[in-house]
């Protein structure tokens, strides 16, 4: 299938990924594994959301937990240049038919929140509360050291559609998985705007779903240590794939699932990709490498559970991808 062309002058400047809003149903449990367990830092909290953020990250929040009924991915958000690129996007979205609205958002300026042609629910903003750095507050460091949020990964019915939607928005793909042969689809696209291997992922499956949101730490031995850490502090079970390594991107990685069952990336290792001429790498659906370097595949779970957006329905995708599963 088509690889799309990067696109430099996007209607509006989208800068990178930016911050998760997941709906929990039990706010005190959501907040002992990401504050006490993972290690990121409250940053505020009421009787109804909690607002937390990384030790590198000066603005006030890169996830908020909502307390709901259901759980959820109520949005994911990103970050756009100037206030004038929200008006950009809004016009964007009338002019391609996209629901839209601006909202109030608490610690965060104007806000436009829109549903893709595809169903993901995209909250953009421009300007955020700052808090002071705390990079070199290592007393204030706790789990796997967290330093700032890297990515999104979308479960998408509509792989090559989705990625040519962002495409359009200056998203720039820097790997693929394509099925073999001269009609090879592709199934999954790793795509970027901050300068390193992806801001937003699309990996084809039932969807729009929230497949994973990750956080960048320094070392392997970071994501060593939480595995130590989760095994004796009875999170064994919430460690669903890895460590490992990545042939894509060629992170190092943890997976683990929340005690909602949304799933989190623990990251580290990529690689820069801000040159205008980064090409980007194909990988084969058939090379055992691209899940796992070292060509161990992934479990069941990976392929089928995500995470749904509030009264979205969820859409079978439009092929089968053949991807090789654990037993």
């Amino acid at each position: 299938m088509p690889v799309p062309q990067h696109v430099f002058d996007p209607p509006f400047n989208i800068i990178r990924c930016s911050h998760a809003v997941l709906d929990v149903t039990n706010l005190d449990a959501s907040r002992e594994f990401y504050e006490s367990m993972i290690g990121l830092h409250v940053e505020d909290s009421t009787g109804d959301a909690i607002y937390l953020r990384g030790s590198e990250e000066r603005q006030h929040h890169s996830l908020v937990l909502r307390k709901s009924a259901t759980a959820a991915c109520n949005r994911i958000g990103f970050r756009v240049a100037t206030d004038d690129d929200l008006d950009k996007a809004a016009a964007f979205c009338a002019g391609n038919g996209l629901s839209h609205n601006f909202v109030e958002q608490p610690f965060q300026g104007r806000t436009l929140q829109l549903t893709d042609p595809f169903g993901f629910q995209i909250e953009l903003y421009a300007a955020m509360d700052k808090r002071p750095h705390l990079l070199r507050r290592y007393d204030l460091y706790k789990g796997c050291h967290p330093q700032r949020l890297d990515h999104f990964n979308v479960f998408a019915p509509e792989v090559q559609d989705t990625m040519d939607f962002y495409a359009r928005l200056g998203f720039r793909l820097t790997e693929y998985a394509e099925e073999d042969g001269e009609n090879g689809r592709i199934a999954a696209a790793w795509m970027h705007r901050k300068g390193n291997v992806h801001d937003f992922a699309i990996t084809n499956g039932r969807g729009p779903r929230l497949h994973h949101f990750a956080y960048w730490v320094p070392t392997a031995m970071n994501i060593l240590h939480l595995c130590d850490v989760m095994a004796s502090a009875g999170y064994l079970r919430n460690i669903e794939r890895g460590p490992g390594r990545h042939g894509i991107s060629n992170a190092f990685f943890l997976y683990v699932r929340d005690p909602d069952g949304h799933r989190l990336e623990i990251y580290t290792s990529d690689y820069n990709t801000m040159d205008p001429d980064h090409e980007p790498m194909r990988w084969s659906l058939n090379d055992p490498r691209r899940q796992t370097l070292w060509g161990a595949a992934a479990p069941r779970s990976w392929f089928e559970e995500g995470s749904p957006f509030p009264a979205v329905p969820v859409r079978e995708p439009k092929f089968a991808a053949k991807v090789t599963i654990a037993d």
